[in-house]
């Protein structure tokens, strides 16, 4: 395979499902990240939702951070520049971000640990547009599993029902303008996401950047109507590195690009808070014996993660 990550046509998963099937395992295999085009998300429902996402963040930072929970590992509403802290590093985050996360009854099972969202009161049409993306990103994300399913010997179908109530987040980002040249900081430092997939729409910059496997730092800066797909942690751990989650990163740009603002819109896609993170048999072989003896709650997992993050 070139240094180049593969860019798929996902309507082929309806009319070439076999050698798609067979592409996109190993894009994932190799790079952990491919790009998905043809997704049916119309662009006029993304570029409602960044518009929403752009008019919270141009408030102040009084009206911005009534929506911020302190304690609650940004779970919901908003998370202030500063905070986030990529494992490891030294630097924060050059970011504030908002969580959007599933709608669930109150008597659902899953309360406890998803909390009802937030809605900006000052920013029309932020609950209707979010929450239209998340649901969009939802049926997109889940039929990217189902061809990973296949492509690793599972059902079709094996994905669904361990991630109808998935904890899943759609967290809208701004990256201010850098208006110093000799800062520490990246926009977002090096790092592996957390959750089974991510599905990232329409990223308004350059920065992006993919680690090769053999530790080539690969710039990623997909098509407009190219939605960007990744493997996580939760994956990896569940089909024992056979799908590799990636490090990437978000570097910031030279000279006066710097100075303009960035918006991305990543939606992590994550299992049922009591799913079981067991290293499936079907990837087990004696190249590769199980690295997991001891499984864990997709919940357990999650927050041993955001503590070292700095969200908890």
């Amino acid at each position: 395979m070139s240094s180049r990550i593969p860019t798929l046509d996902i309507t082929r998963f309806d009319t070439d499902r076999e050698a798609f099937v067979g592409e996109l395992g190993a894009a994932y295999r190799e790079w952990g990240f491919a790009g998905i085009r043809n997704h049916g998300i119309a662009q006029a429902d993304i570029d409602a939702a960044y518009d929403a996402f752009k008019r919270f963040f141009a408030l102040p930072d009084e009206a911005k951070r009534k929506y911020h929970v302190p304690g609650s590992g940004g779970a919901r509403g908003y998370t202030p520049f500063g905070v986030e802290t990529a494992k490891d590093s030294k630097h924060f985050d050059l970011k504030e971000f908002w969580h959007i996360g599933r709608e669930i009854p109150d008597d659902s099972p899953y309360r406890q640990f998803m909390p009802p969202n937030l809605w900006p009161a000052e920013v029309p049409g932020f609950h209707e547009h979010g929450y239209g993306l998340y649901q969009a990103l939802d049926q997109l994300g889940a039929r990217v599993l189902a061809a990973l399913a296949l492509h690793i010997g599972l059902p079709e179908d094996y994905f669904r029902d361990k991630t109808h109530f998935g904890n899943s987040i759609l967290r809208p980002i701004h990256y201010p303008p850098i208006t110093a040249d000799d800062i520490p900081n990246v926009r977002a430092g090096a790092h592996e996401d957390i959750n089974l997939i991510t599905l990232l729409v329409g990223a308004s910059a350059a920065g992006l950047e993919v680690r090769s496997q053999q530790g080539e730092w690969v710039p990623f800066t997909s098509d407009a109507d190219t939605i960007v797909v990744n493997i996580g942690d939760m994956l990896q751990r569940l089909t024992n590195h056979v799908y590799p989650s990636t490090t990437h990163r978000v570097v910031n740009p030279p000279g006066e690009q710097a100075r303009q603002p960035r918006y991305s819109v990543p939606f992590f896609l994550h299992p049922n808070p009591d799913f079981l993170i067991d290293v499936l048999p079907s990837t087990i072989s004696a190249e590769n014996p199980s690295r997991y003896p001891e499984p864990i709650t997709a919940q357990g997992y999650l927050e041993e993660r955001l503590r070292e993050i700095k969200l908890k």
